[in-house]
């Protein structure tokens, strides 16, 4: 049986490419600095003697820092004191270690062309030797690349979360199906099996389920085109119209541009709903319903949802979650770059406007 490998191992892995990847690219660039600083004073035939002794002298400077990195990850959860007595004593100690073999590559025939024991740049001050300002140096890096990748999980950590927290937002908003349009729907269906109007109850039972397959099937961070989301909502409607019969009456003026335009799944419904609801509802003459679409100028799909209702503009909270859950909808899917309107209309009446930026597929 195959082990599998731990999930710690995994995430890990990826940082410690990382790691290889800076430690050659760091010394590597040491050696061609000194190299290139050689190369304007040494003869070319002593170059590539030079050249061993320096990548010899790279790789042991490799080892070293490498077990300066298990010594720093050892210490990485204790207190900041003792970090930076580990990173100080951790150097002076690689120090040490490193100069005695400086000395014995530069006494053997092999490292006779150059001194290295001194050799390269100034170090940070006359105190320290070169070897501890190199280890210093490199400390000093390896803590700020550190601190910046802690930095940067925190923040992808972060950015997921919100992401997480966006879409079960979007989640909650888009299920919050209002009941009591089922209650009035299944009252509807009873009704009509006690007067024996077994058809128009099968019909209304066939329509209600398309509807709610379609609202349950359709991801709330999907977007769907606005001749499909009409489709869906006159399923909505011919429901309701076996409860009104007549006093619900319709009218669509919806442009072919704008039905190409996409928009958040059953983002209408709650409109309408709303204007069934005040202008409907409440009317014994019952009332008209106007849904016109087009796209502007600007390149946005706007959408109108109207009644000839009482006109008063209706508190978002009064539907529950009708009007307040398209607003919240709309924040989270559009942020600002999207309107809805409340107002009334002349001569009496209610509309409900929104406009989004007009995408198709």
């Amino acid at each position: 049986m195959t082990p599998r490998k731990s999930s710690s191992s995994i995430i890990d892995s990826p940082r410690e490419l990382q790691f290889w990847i800076f430690q050659l690219s760091g010394w590597g660039l040491w050696v061609l600095m000194l190299v290139l600083r050689d190369m304007t004073f040494v003869p070319s035939e002593y170059m590539l003697e030079r050249v061993s002794v320096f990548a010899v002298d790279a790789v042991i400077g490799i080892g070293l820092t490498t077990a300066l990195r298990y010594l720093y990850r050892a210490v990485w959860e204790l207190q900041v004191l003792i970090r930076l007595v580990a990173v100080v004593l951790g150097c002076w100690i690689a120090s040490q270690a490193w100069r005695p073999i400086k000395i014995l590559i530069t006494d053997s025939d092999f490292g006779a062309s150059v001194d290295i024991t001194g050799y390269g740049w100034a170090s940070f001050s006359n105190m320290l030797p070169i070897s501890m300002s190199i280890l210093m140096l490199w400390s000093v890096l390896y803590f700020c690349i550190k601190y910046y990748q802690l930095f940067q999980s925190e923040k992808e950590k972060s950015l997921r979360s919100e992401a997480l927290a966006h879409e079960a937002q979007l989640r909650m908003l888009r299920y919050q199906l209002n009941p009591h349009f089922l209650f009035n729907t299944l009252n509807a269906i009873s009704t009509l099996i006690l007067v024996q109007s077994t058809d128009q109850a099968n019909t209304m039972v066939t329509r209600l389920s398309k509807f709610l397959r379609y609202s349950l099937e359709h991801d709330p961070l999907d977007k769907v085109d606005l001749a499909h989301e009409l489709a869906t909502l006159r399923l909505y409607l011919e429901i309701e119209k076996v409860r009104f019969e007549e006093r619900l009456r319709l009218e669509f003026d919806v442009s072919t541009e704008a039905e190409k335009g996409l928009l958040p799944s059953m983002l209408l419904q709650p409109l309408v709903e709303n204007c069934i609801k005040h202008a409907v509802a409440r009317s014994e003459q019952g009332g008209t319903i106007w849904i016109s679409a087009n796209v502007t100028a600007k390149a946005q799909l706007q959408i109108t949802v109207a009644d000839d209702g009482p006109g008063a503009v209706n508190d978002p909270e009064s539907t529950g979650v009708g009007l307040k859950n398209i607003r919240d909808r709309l924040r989270e899917i559009y942020g600002s770059n999207h309107e809805l309107v409340f107002a009334s209309r002349e001569p009496r009446g209610f509309e409900v406007k929104v406009v989004i930026p007009y995408e198709t597929r």
